[in-house]
């Protein structure tokens, strides 16, 4: 009872807002910690964790509509989890198809004026089917579905705390 009325409101969207940007903070440091090369797919799970992250701080300000907000959430989560979930697959198979994702970055910032090589950037470079890091036996795409499946029906535990 005391953690709803503590979720109830501003606060548990708030936390909604940090846990997922601090997603993509925990992204960007396995990133830098272990030299990795995020792929385009990798690039697509963090905009959307921030999509979801925005929506979350929107609702803790707009508190009118808490079931339109819960609605946009899940429906950005689930978007989240095909993209998870098809980075999944392609580590899955990678035995039986190519997935290579692009180029490395020194090659693009040699090689493309850098408006075209951010762009890239933004794309990401590194190869879709590596399994680079993995987390008690997890890798970042499984990590990242678990993580939206958790945000979806975070969304819906606030909308039904929230309603109006």
């Amino acid at each position: 009872m005391m953690m709803n009325k503590f979720l109830a409101g501003r606060t548990g969207y708030l936390i909604g807002f940090l846990a997922s940007f601090g997603g993509v903070g925990l992204a960007l440091w396995i990133q830098t910690r272990y030299n990795l090369e995020p792929c385009p797919l990798c690039i697509s799970q963090r905009i959307v964790l921030m999509a979801l992250g925005v929506l979350f701080l929107i609702a803790a300000f707009v508190p009118k509509f808490p079931r339109f907000f819960a609605l946009l959430q899940v429906l950005t989560a689930i978007a989240g989890a095909g993209v998870a979930i098809r980075h999944w697959w392609i580590q899955a198979h990678k035995e039986s198809m190519i997935a290579d994702c692009g180029v490395g970055f020194d090659y693009m910032f040699e090689n493309f004026p850098l408006e075209k090589a951010l762009t890239l950037v933004f794309r990401g470079t590194g190869d879709c089917a590596a399994i680079d890091w993995t987390f008690l036996g997890l890798t970042i795409p499984q990590m990242a579905l678990i993580t939206f499946i958790s945000a979806g029906v975070y969304a819906l535990y606030l909308a039904k705390l929230n309603k109006k």
